[in-house]
């Protein structure tokens, strides 16, 4: 089949390539012309090769087409999460070298703000609706040619971690020599099993601008795959949106697994969800007991992945993680992975350490920012911070986020295995566990719970939910406190942030992690 998106909808112009959240359509010609007409926009502003624009953007097609101009233009594309507050973006702005923005007017307050402050030029501010002092966007395209560009060159997605101390840090890579269609296209979804070509249909049910959920719906467009978009994930929307697509892949996290189960008898089994064949998960570590009610009910299409931003990875299919429970699977044949002591030596299998990868098709730096790039590296190997241990088969257990480890009496404690038990409970929507000062252990262990909806938080609820965990887990592990909160802070793509429950209980004093 063709090579990449554009010789794709060259060959197949009318083969719808793209569902809007509203419900429109749009076919692969109607894409890749939007996508031409971008970049001749974009270069009449002024950008070039390897220059840098961002967009602040719900799910739509807006944000699919500009991913498109970028690819194809030899040019970087800041996908920016829109829930940051002026500052935080005007960092980005400043530190990304973003000559253009193109913002919502959904996030104009926020948008306005952070050009002000980055001193983005008036002319090099675009908007999808009305953003005071900013052009539509529609200035940028009118009157461009639906021709594909000259001189075409690979350009990339340059996102910026979160992190977990201070500020957001940009994933740069070199851009690749030759044209779009030279580059590596597919990617993960061809380590999952899928296979260019029609009758497959991708469904994005997280914000594009989490780095896997903008890599899963770009990689299904660049082999012939329809995508689905949602604005705003429900869980009944999902899967109704399955059957009415007969959706066969799709990109998830375990609070979203959590949330459909919780979904009456009735209303799951009302939808047919027989079409999927790759429901792939990440960002968190997933509860066993969840997994498996997720197989039981959708069968072995329950797929899951470990990677970060920076690259590498790991992938078990449904049948890996039922041999070995707990795995999120053996390297990708384009990555390596080892733990590492300490000391900075390997360790042997079975034991547990900080997890590094390599990733074969070339290195990464942290933009404008060589110490950080240094950091956190053993030669070419880079961490995230996850702690975990290889078995003797080469596959991945992940034990939880250094950061998060508590250190309690001497004793290391990772909170997922606690979480884990914890969301077994009828009461636990949700859950975070963390580490709190002690004067005598050094930390104590606090269990932070949204309830589910009929439970009511105080006293008793605390009481039974701790009597719960000591039929669980052995008493070093077991919560000594519970605290209650309405809702979790977990961003869009089901990530917590935990520090916002942490900090507040160690304001003055130090951690040992």
């Amino acid at each position: 089949m063709a090579n990449g998106f554009w010789a794709y909808a060259q060959e197949n112009p009318g083969q719808t390539a793209l569902v809007d959240p509203d419900g429109r359509e749009w076919t692969a010609g109607e894409l890749a012309a939007a996508s031409n007409r971008l970049v001749h926009g974009l270069r009449a502003a002024g950008l070039g090769s390897g220059d840098v624009f961002s967009v602040v953007l719900p799910n739509g097609a807006d944000y699919i087409v500009a991913y498109l101009a970028a690819a194809q233009a030899g040019m970087y594309i800041v996908p920016v999460n829109n829930h940051l507050v002026g500052p935080e973006l005007a960092f980005i702005l400043e530190n990304s070298g973003s000559k253009v923005l193109i913002g919502h007017e959904r996030f104009a307050d926020v948008v306005a703000a952070a050009a002000d402050e980055a001193g983005l030029p008036a002319e090099a501010r675009f908007a999808v609706g009305d953003v005071p002092g900013f052009r539509p966007v529609a200035e940028l395209t009118a009157g461009q040619p639906d021709t594909a560009p000259e001189d075409r060159s690979i350009g990339m997605p340059m996102n910026y971690t979160s992190g977990t101390t201070g500020r957001p840090r940009g994933v740069r890579r070199p851009l690749p020599t030759g044209t779009p269609e030279d580059a590596r296209h597919g990617g993960s979804l061809l380590i999952y099993g899928l296979r260019p070509g029609g009758g497959n249909v991708h469904l994005v049910g997280s914000p594009l601008y989490h780095t896997a959920v903008l890599q899963h719906a770009s990689q299904s467009l660049h082999i012939g795959h329809a995508v689905v978009l949602m604005d705003k994930w429900l869980p009944e929307e999902m899967l109704r949106l399955i059957e009415r697509h007969r959706v066969t892949h799709t990109h998830m996290v375990p609070t979203q697994f959590h949330r459909l189960l919780q979904l009456p008898d009735d209303v799951r089994e009302k939808y047919d969800v027989s079409s999927m064949r790759h429901a792939v998960h990440s960002a968190a570590p997933c509860p066993d007991h969840l997994k498996r009610r997720m197989i039981d009910w959708w069968g072995p299409c329950i797929e899951e992945y470990y990677a970060a931003s920076e690259g590498g990875g790991t992938f078990a299919s449904a049948a890996d993680w039922l041999a070995k429970p707990g795995t999120v699977g053996k390297a990708w044949p384009i990555s390596e992975v080892a733990v590492f002591g300490d000391d900075g030596e390997k360790l042997p299998p079975g034991e547990v350490g900080t997890v590094y990868m390599i990733m074969k098709t070339g290195s990464f730096k942290y933009h404008n920012d060589e110490e950080k790039t240094r950091g956190g590296r053993i030669g070419d190997w880079f961490t995230v911070g996850d702690v975990g241990y290889l078995d003797e088969d080469g596959y991945l257990f992940l034990r939880d986020r250094k950061i998060d480890m508590i250190i309690s009496g001497g004793q290391n404690i990772y909170p997922a295995e606690i979480e884990s038990a914890l969301l077994r409970h009828p009461a636990v929507g949700d859950v975070a566990v963390f580490g709190v000062p002690h004067e005598d252990w050094g930390e104590e262990i606090k269990a932070v719970v949204e309830p589910s909806a009929g439970h009511e938080p105080g006293e008793a609820l605390a009481a039974g939910l701790i009597a719960f965990c000591a039929e669980q887990l052995a008493s070093y592990k077991r919560p000594r406190s519970v605290d209650f909160v309405a809702e979790m802070p977990r961003d869009p793509n089901g990530k917590l942030r935990k520090r916002r429950l942490r900090d507040p209980y160690w304001e003055g004093r130090e951690r040992a992690v």
